[in-house]
């Protein structure tokens, strides 16, 4: 059983350098952890993969010793702490508006007394029933953690609530979203919204982060405390890739 990059990170007061994937690229796991990050986003909200590419990518990274936090496509109970045991770092759930949503995630990720999390003990996550119960339980609460993203002007009012919430482990802004909905409420900005989130999790002693859009964007969140950021997807790396290819041909 690996110990996670993330938590450490956390606990040294650290930046988490994390990485973006949504398909299924076995040697993103490799050159990710070559290249010094500490986690993959593996992103199942808005990708498809088969539960066998899932499957894999995660025992890729623990192969090559790099977190794997999942994106959920659900919220079904048995079906996110599957994630955990097919191997999975942490988990990264999306939408969570209220402390409410994030004690039943936490009720359903965790193991007791903090949560209420099936016990299976025999998965990937535990060596295949390689070590005695007790063992794993220790490792499980030590060494797996829970992320809620924070994507809608509700979700920023009730930051403070929701970092307040055992098992929470990580606030993660999605600027994307949040900010779509941040149209329709004028007396609240983006930045606005950054401060409160820090304001909650320094409070409580969460971490928190997010992807941000510029080196000064980095920059500031990093100042108001943030530890995870996002520096880098497979898609924008493709697409930079491509129109710098097609760029030494013009003009042949």
């Amino acid at each position: 059983m690996r110990s996670s990059k993330t938590l450490a990170k956390i606990r040294a007061g650290e930046v988490i350098r994390t990485c973006n994937l949504g398909h299924y690229i076995p040697g993103y796991v490799c050159h990710a952890a070559r290249n010094g990050f500490d986690c993959i986003w593996l992103d199942l909200e808005h990708r498809a993969m088969t539960t066998r590419e899932v499957q894999a990518l995660l025992a890729f990274g623990h192969v090559y010793d790099i977190d794997i936090m999942v994106r959920t496509p659900t919220r079904a109970k048995t079906g996110l702490y599957r994630f955990l045991e097919d191997g999975a770092a942490g988990l990264l759930v999306p939408q969570v508006d209220s402390a409410e949503e994030a004690r039943e995630l936490v009720k359903a990720v965790k193991f007791p007394p903090v949560g209420d999390r099936g016990l299976d003990n025999a998965g990937f996550d535990s060596d295949f029933n390689g070590h005695s119960l007790d063992t794993y339980l220790e490792w499980a609460a030590k060494e797996t953690f829970l992320a809620v993203q924070i994507e809608s002007p509700e979700a920023v009012r009730n930051a403070d609530a929701i970092a307040a919430v055992e098992g929470v482990d990580i606030l993660f802004v999605g600027p994307g979203d949040l900010g779509l909905r941040l149209r329709d409420e004028p007396e609240l900005t983006l930045d606005q919204s950054w401060d409160m989130v820090a304001d909650a999790c320094r409070k409580h002693g969460k971490a928190f982060g997010g992807p941000t859009s510029s080196p000064a964007d980095t920059t500031q969140r990093r100042e108001q405390g943030a530890q995870m950021f996002i520096s880098v997807g497979e898609l924008r790396s493709w697409a930079n890739a491509l129109a710098a290819g097609a760029a030494k041909l013009d003009g042949l």
